[in-house]
C-alpha cells in the first residue's frame, strides 16, 4: 500500500511541478519522495519509474487527444517510428527512466554504508 501511495504521489506532484517548473522537476521530485519514503534502491527505482511514467502517459494522452494525433504522428515520422503509438510508449519510457535513476539515487543517500 506504502508503495502504491508513492507511485501516486511523485505522479502528483511531478505533474504540480511540470506545470509551473522546467521539466527537469521530476528528479527533483522523485529524488526527494524516495528520500522521504526510505524504500531499498531497486524497489525505489520501480517507484520513480512508475509515478514518471504514469505522469508523463497521462500529459501525453491529454495533449494527444486534443490535438487529434497530429503533433505525435509527426514525430514520429520524425524519428523514424512507424506510429504515433510507439513515439509516447518512447516519451513515457524517457520519463520514466529520469524518474527511476533520481528515486535510485535518494534511496542511496539514504541507506547507510555497509562496509563501515
Amino acid at each position: 500500500m506504502k508503495f502504491f501511495l508513492g507511485v501516486i504521489l511523485i505522479a502528483v506532484l511531478s505533474a504540480l511541478a511540470e506545470y509551473f517548473l522546467p521539466w527537469w522537476t521530476i528528479a527533483v521530485v522523485a529524488f526527494l519522495v524516495s528520500l522521504m519514503l526510505g524504500f531499498k534502491p531497486g524497489k525505489s527505482f520501480l517507484l520513480g519509474f512508475l509515478g514518471v511514467g504514469l505522469c508523463w502517459f497521462s500529459f501525453a494522452m491529454l495533449h494527444d487527444y486534443s490535438n487529434e494525433h497530429i503533433l505525435s504522428t509527426r514525430m514520429a515520422v520524425l524519428f523514424k517510428l512507424p506510429n504515433y503509438g510507439l513515439f509516447i510508449l518512447v516519451t513515457v519510457f524517457v520519463g520514466g527512466l529520469v524518474g527511476g535513476l533520481a528515486s535510485w539515487a535518494g534511496a542511496l543517500l539514504k541507506t547507510p554504508n555497509p562496509s563501515r
